[in-house]
């Protein structure tokens, strides 16, 4: 690993090679790779658009509605490290092609959900195909880009898609929604999906690791049973306070990582090289990427049913509110490449992460009236931090460990990243959530009013006086609510900035 920041991490599997420079086909590859994050980017932005029309269609209860979203994440971040072992064994590209198909398929599902229920089911298998995706684009990255500030830039290109797809998301989708049912948000995904499984095979080069060893399947059974528990935990607890079935879930899913931890450090083949983790570097890279897609995940789910309604404004407004915050993290994330060669990466990420704190504290001046222009000006603070953030946290892991591990390595990543989107989601509009029903004075549970979209769905069916009375509180009680959330995120992305500045300093 690195110690002053200035270069990219290099391997010592990578030493020697020469570090051959890409040629126009592997920059091409990237594109094609790039289009798998952008899909993903694109789809989590437009649901959260869709989130109103879900409630007055589906009429989905508040913890059904936290499920829609975070069910995809789970689902995900209790598959990466196992795809990405698998990835390495069977080939990163054959494995991309085949969550590619099972993705596109798992869209038209949840297009036509009748229910909550079907929709939750969809959204898994979302997640278990995005499993495949995520670790099988950034393996094969690291195959693909040898030169060590190629590496770098393909990352930026990478984070920069995703950006891209968040900052397209709400446009395309708010598109959409202005003119067909909430389903067609998912439909997009078909003709991104075949560019992506007629071009990878001509464009991106099979990569797998030549000597794999056994595959260690009780670990990979213990990697499921430990994230998912605890995550749901979490969720539940901030929704509900402790209970009994949280408490349980998070001991089961605590003993399960103990178990797994324990094996990865017996086994001759470990599904995780857990030696990784001793590079500090390496640990602070993963922590901070988790905790910048928490901050950032919480404020798009709050964020756009503030827009809508708070602000009453439509799906296609909402979006063009949101895009100048994600297109700001686009083009930071392409930016991070330049800072690193000028600036130690502890002291650019630490800056980043300032950024995105001072942005989160901006959201504190929302109101119920004129807050359009202030959630712009905090969510740009945010996206420009997150962006640079998300990009160089990504390239010390995927340069940490060899080639022939990449996917395994990026996993560790992505199971990070996808950690945190559930997170957020769930720990940051709980939060909202606890607020909102504490100030409306509505009690835990089903209830009509325990969501906004339910309320306000609730207020059409009332006299204009009582409607308004109505939606006047709920609005109120709402942002006390992102208040809330606000300040949280201010704290831990300030913290998370000193953490990383000590973690990261030179050596």
């Amino acid at each position: 690993m690195t110690n002053t920041g200035q270069m990219p991490p290099v391997h010592p599997a990578d030493a020697g090679t020469g570090h051959a420079q890409a040629g126009v086909r592997t920059w091409a590859g990237l594109v094609v790779l790039a289009g798998a994050v952008l899909l993903i980017a694109v789809d989590a932005t437009v649901l959260d658009l869709a989130l109103p029309f879900l409630s007055a269609d589906l009429a989905p209860s508040g913890v059904q509605l936290l499920w829609i979203i975070d069910v995809y994440s789970f689902a995900v971040a209790g598959l990466l490290v196992t795809m990405g072992v698998l990835g390495d064994r069977v080939g990163r590209r054959r494995l991309l092609l085949i969550g590619a198909v099972g993705f596109a398929a798992a869209s038209v599902l949840a297009a036509w959900a009748p229910s909550p229920e079907l929709l939750i089911v969809a959204r898994a298998l979302q997640g278990v195909s995005g499993a495949t995706l995520m670790p099988a684009t950034l393996g094969l990255i690291r195959h693909m880009f040898t030169d060590p500030r190629e590496r770098t830039v393909a990352i930026g290109v990478w984070g920069a898609m995703a950006g891209g797809g968040a900052a397209a998301g709400p446009l395309v989708g708010g598109w959409l929604l202005e003119h067909f049912w909430w389903g067609s948000v998912f439909l997009i995904n078909l003709p991104i999906m075949a560019v992506l499984v007629v071009a990878a095979p001509f464009l991106v080069p099979e990569s797998r690791d030549p000597h794999p060893g056994r595959f260690d399947l009780p670990g990979a059974a213990l990697s499921l049973l430990a994230v998912v528990p605890i995550v749901y935990a979490v969720k539940e607890t901030a929704l509900h306070g402790p209970r009994v079935a949280a408490l349980v879930a998070l001991g089961g899913g605590l003993t399960a990582a103990v178990a797994f931890v324990r094996r990865q450090r017996s086994a001759a083949d470990p599904l995780l090289d857990l030696t990784l983790f001793r590079h500090r570097e390496f640990s602070a890279a993963v922590a901070t990427n988790l905790l910048s897609i928490f901050a950032l995940a919480g404020v798009l789910f709050f964020g756009s049913q503030y827009l809508q309604l708070v602000l009453g404004v439509g799906p296609l407004e909402a979006g063009l509110l949101m895009l100048p915050g994600t297109a700001t993290s686009a083009l930071s994330a392409l930016g991070a490449a330049w800072l690193v060669r000028r600036l130690p990466v502890g002291t650019v990420l630490s800056g980043a992460l300032a950024v995105a704190a001072v942005g989160a504290a901006v959201l504190l001046a929302l109101d119920t009236a004129h807050g359009a222009g202030v959630f712009v000006a905090g969510f740009v603070l945010i996206g420009v931090g997150v962006g640079i953030a998300l990009t160089l946290t990504t390239d010390l892991v995927v340069g940490a460990a060899p080639a022939d591990r990449a996917g395994a390595a990026s996993a560790v990543s992505e199971t990070a990243y996808e950690l945190g989107v559930a997170l957020g989601v769930a720990v940051l509009g709980s939060v909202v959530t606890a607020v909102y029903r504490s100030r409306l004075g509505v009690p835990g549970g089903d209830h009509e009013f325990d969501t906004l979209g339910g309320a306000v769905a609730a207020a059409g069916r009332l006299p204009a006086a009582e409607a308004e009375i109505l939606l006047e509180s709920a609005r109120s009680a709402f942002v006390a609510g992102t208040h809330g959330a606000a300040a949280a995120t201010a704290a831990i992305l300030a913290a998370t900035a000193v953490l990383t500045l000590r973690m990261l300093r030179p050596r």
